[in-house]
């Protein structure tokens, strides 16, 4: 059975950091593509960083230079590094695998994919 769990969030002012992270049961990190996906009240959730297999990455323009996904093999753990934080950036995180995966872009997570597990969020709140 996946599981994945994440954690890190938390409240912080504008400008400052935080580390998300996300542990993965159930499959392994080094055959799965990961990815990180946000959703603000009264928004769709949208994707903002995602990760092959063998390391390729890429992020949504409103992250790109602030924040940057990365994964150990070993814990099976996913991360997101949050700097420069804006209040826009408010959001519960979530993050989401496939087990078997080379690389699926930004848009190639689709909600209804059964060959995609969800965690169930960790909230981040940037104050201005």
């Amino acid at each position: 059975q996946v599981r994945l769990v994440e954690s890190g969030g938390g409240s912080v002012q504008a400008g400052g950091s935080l580390t998300l992270s996300c542990r993965a049961s159930g499959l392994a990190a080094s055959t799965s593509c990961l990815a990180w996906f946000r959703q603000a009240p009264g928004k769709e959730r949208e994707g903002i960083a995602v990760l092959g297999s063998g390391g390729r990455s890429d992020y949504a323009d409103p992250v790109k230079g602030r924040f940057t996904i990365s994964k150990d093999n070993n814990k099976n753990t996913l991360y997101l590094e949050l700097n420069s934080l804006k209040p826009e950036d408010t959001a519960m995180y979530y993050c989401a695998a496939d087990r078997y995966c080379v690389f699926r872009g930004l848009l190639g997570w689709a909600a209804g994919d059964r060959r995609i597990y969800w965690g169930q969020g960790t909230q981040v709140t940037v104050s201005s």
